[in-house]
């Protein structure tokens, strides 16, 4: 399968998995500020969590995902931005996404 086509499917799929994700999450913040909760309560409940550390860690993987392939098709677009070095830079910034995104996964859960 050529890469765009890849590249393609795996945008649409990581978007199928953000959205609910996405819908979750803004519904648990506006319940937590409408709760009053502070942030030290918030963290007491996200502490030792597997359920909350699958949900966040599902969340980043989909999002480091999602996000260098829409921007490597913005950056097509607007500055004509193309070839190997356009693919291995995004690819990093896939894998910077990744990495800080799974390392506050861990100071929020406790994992």
């Amino acid at each position: 399968m050529p890469l765009p086509a890849i590249l393609f499917l795996a945008q649409r799929a990581s978007a199928l998995v953000l959205a609910p994700l996405v819908l979750i999450h803004l519904g648990l913040a506006i319940y937590a500020i409408h709760g009053g909760l502070s942030a030290a309560e918030i963290l007491g409940r996200t502490q030792g969590s597997l359920g909350w550390t699958l949900f966040y860690g599902l969340f980043v993987i989909a999002a480091a995902v999602h996000a260098p392939i829409g921007l490597r098709t913005v950056l097509r677009e607007w500055l004509g931005w193309k070839g190997l070095a356009a693919d291995l830079a995004l690819a990093a910034f896939g894998i910077l996404l990744l990495a800080l995104g799974l390392r506050a996964v861990a100071a929020v859960t406790g994992a």
